[in-house]
């Protein structure tokens, strides 16, 4: 990545700019602009996020932002209430009260003497949803917003459910609440941060239990889900999502039903913004957004309207690692979505095979509790084998139909679905649907997943139970793909009754006899190499930085021969840095154990800790969040503790326990 100190404009930089809601509560905003902003005002970039400026995205902000004002934008980072060094307290994700927020941000930029009148709105992952909500509410100001990572359907495609199926990243992503609001503020910021932070410490919500305990897409999920009613959005939509992430689906559905601008970009990326992601190639992302921004913003006419509706980076075949820096590939481009390049290609299942004429299956599917352990992440977030690794360990525990060799390789581009006639044992059931790229040595890499709530087969909004020893049909839709298999692989399709730890499991190890079925696969046709050349990578200088001590990381599978638990254990310690300018000191350790014997869906357990340290000279405050699950036939039993230091003094201690009714998982 270059690094850019010479820019059109000269910076200026406000670490903590007050910005006051209806209600009185001060937002705490850093902003970036030119020097020269109140005299020649330029429009507003938001970013909108719970994750602390100071320290928790310090590193990329100061990446990002600067570079964006250095060409003429007010860039802001707001902490969102009750986070960071905002005022005001966090009750849940997405609510009411953080899209009126977001709204009364919006039209605070608009009237800033060095703001032009016009705002655009930029983010990822919490902040990708932010962007679609505030489009979705439509304030005056508002005139375009880029969205990465990001979902318009939270039961569909966020951390909580997917396929019906509770996640396990559903109570990871409460441990990680837990840990993260309940840091303070900054006392250099905050006067008053003991105060506050005791406060927050005593109203912070253990979020996981109401995650799931809302286990349809009832209003809880319909609630900043932009998929309710898609005419909403009237600006345009750049829309950016990663392969090796899952919020991979938002692209094609918002290219396939927004009426107004939307321009998709998809590469081969984690979870982070595309100019520092892994696996490479990274682009020039913010070179993209500037153009954006301008077009949008600033109303020049630099092509980006006529830009393709869609610019994808298509996988190329290469040996599994779950630590991937690059990815062979090449980039296409659609000038419409769906695209007339894909044609739909069915493939018959027969035992043990894909394609061809087909055949009567009565093939059983009853898999062991553990398999899964090589999924990798939910949010893969770099190198630490959080991507998925080599699936054959998982195949030869799977029921798995596989093509010939494909002498000719083939390019997929789109969403497969997977057409079955099963029967089943149990009346809670799910199918994990995996496609896979298996090569002639034998390794296995998935390109696409699927998971379905049996009960769940007909309605999302109205589940009901699964009939027991009676056929019946479902319809699998899998997640979007852009691969392409190598000459003499083969395709592969494996099947699972279990998908652990990703997902919890079922009450009982149900069996699934597969009857009859068949693959329908988006196959791509006419690219040969790259469409588009996508800018190099390019940021402003990052900021400096002090190592204290150095972090590390691990991430490994152990098995105790005398019980047969097998635990999937993932270590994670940031170390300790000082930000030179402002001296704060900060680290954070992380531990999670997800464990389940083989044969026993209601052994399935995990156990996550987080503690989080900040100090700067005789200051320094120590928070540590636990959280834990374990099932019953009939309920999730959920705990948590939160405890809090100020320096030596333990200042709070908390612990939360409930139990969820298993009404529909």
């Amino acid at each position: 990545m270059k690094t850019i100190t010479d820019f059109p404009h000269a910076v200026i930089d406000q670490p903590d700019v007050g910005i006051m809601m209806p209600d009185g509560v001060r937002l705490s905003a850093r902003i970036w602009m030119p020097e020269d902003a109140v005299a020649r005002p330029v429009p507003a970039v938001l970013e909108y996020i719970p994750y602390r400026k100071k320290d928790g995205t310090l590193y990329r902000d100061e990446l990002m932002h600067p570079y964006v004002a250095g060409h003429g934008y007010a860039c802001v980072r707001v902490d969102m209430r009750g986070n960071g060094d905002s005022e005001g307290l966090m009750e849940d994700e997405y609510t009411q009260q953080e899209m009126d927020d977001a709204l009364a941000v919006i039209d605070w930029l608009s009237r800033q003497p060095w703001c032009s009148g016009a705002v655009g709105m930029m983010g990822k992952s919490w902040g990708g949803f932010n962007c679609l909500q505030a489009a979705f509410n439509q304030p005056p100001a508002l005139k375009a917003v880029i969205s990465v990572c990001s979902t318009s359907d939270r039961f569909a495609d966020d951390v909580h459910f997917k396929g019906g199926c509770l996640l396990g990243e559903n109570i990871g992503w409460g441990a990680v609440m837990l840990s993260f609001s309940s840091r303070p503020a900054d006392p250099v910021h905050r006067p008053d941060w003991r105060a506050d932070w005791l406060r927050r410490l005593e109203h912070e919500p253990f979020l996981a239990p109401r995650w799931a305990s809302h286990q349809s897409r009832d209003a809880y999920w319909k609630h900043g889900s932009i998929c309710e009613d898609w005419g909403r959005i009237k600006v345009p939509v750049m829309i950016v999502g990663g392969w090796a992430d899952n919020y991979m689906n938002t692209l094609g559905h918002l290219m396939e039903r927004q009426q107004g601008v939307v321009k998709g970009l998809m590469g081969p990326w984690v979870h982070q913004y595309p100019h520092t992601a892994v696996p490479g190639p990274q682009i020039g992302f913010l070179q993209e957004a500037i153009r954006w921004w301008d077009c949008w913003l600033k109303g020049v006419d630099n092509g980006v309207a006529e830009d393709p509706a869609y610019r994808a980076y298509m996988l190329h075949s290469a040996p599994p690692d779950a630590s991937a820096a690059h990815r062979k590939g090449h980039w296409i481009c659609e000038s419409q979505w769906p695209s007339p390049r894909v044609q739909r290609e069915v493939l018959a299942l027969s035992p043990g095979r894909l394609g061809g004429a087909g055949a009567a299956l009565e093939q059983r599917v009853n898999t062991p509790q553990h398999l899964g352990l090589h999924t990798g992440e939910f949010f893969p977030m770099g190198l630490n084998a959080e991507m998925p690794g080599d699936q054959r360990f998982d195949d030869a525990m799977s029921v798995c139909f596989d093509t010939d060799p494909l002498p000719r390789g083939l390019d997929l581009l789109g969403q497969a679905v997977l057409h079955l006639r099963l029967r089943c044992d149990k009346p809670f059931a799910l199918i994990a649907a995996r496609l896979c790229d298996v090569a002639p040595d034998g390794a296995s890499v998935r390109i696409c997943h699927g998971i379905l709530n049996l009960r769940h087969r007909d309605s999302m909004e109205h589940p009901t139970p699964v009939p027991v020893d009676a056929p019946f049909e479902i319809a699998l839709t899998l997640d979007q793909m852009g691969y392409r298999l190598a000459p003499g692989h083969r395709l592969r399709l494996a099947l699972s009754t279990t998908y652990w730890p990703f997902v919890w499991p079922s009450p009982e190890a149900a069996t699934l006899v597969l009857e009859a079925g068949h693959l329908d696969l988006p196959r791509h046709s006419g690219s040969s190499g790259d469409e588009w050349q996508p800018p190099q990578p390019e940021a402003a200088a990052p900021g400096k930085y002090r190592q204290i001590r150095k972090g590390a990381a691990s991430r490994r599978i152990e098995q105790d021969l005398l019980t047969g638990t097998v635990a999937l254990v993932i270590e994670d310690d940031s170390g300790e840095a000082e930000n030179i300018p402002h001296g704060l000191i900060f680290g954070e350790t992380m531990r999670e154990v997800w464990q389940i014997r083989p044969q026993d869906p209601l052994s399935a357990q995990v156990e996550i800790s987080y503690e989080q340290r900040l100090a700067r000279g005789d200051w320094s405050i120590l928070t540590r969040a636990e959280a834990k699950m374990r099932a019953t036939a009939t309920g999730f039993v959920m705990t948590a503790r939160l405890e809090a230091w100020d320096g030596e003094t333990r200042v709070f201690d908390r612990d939360f326990s409930e139990i969820v009714k298993r009404d529909q998982v």
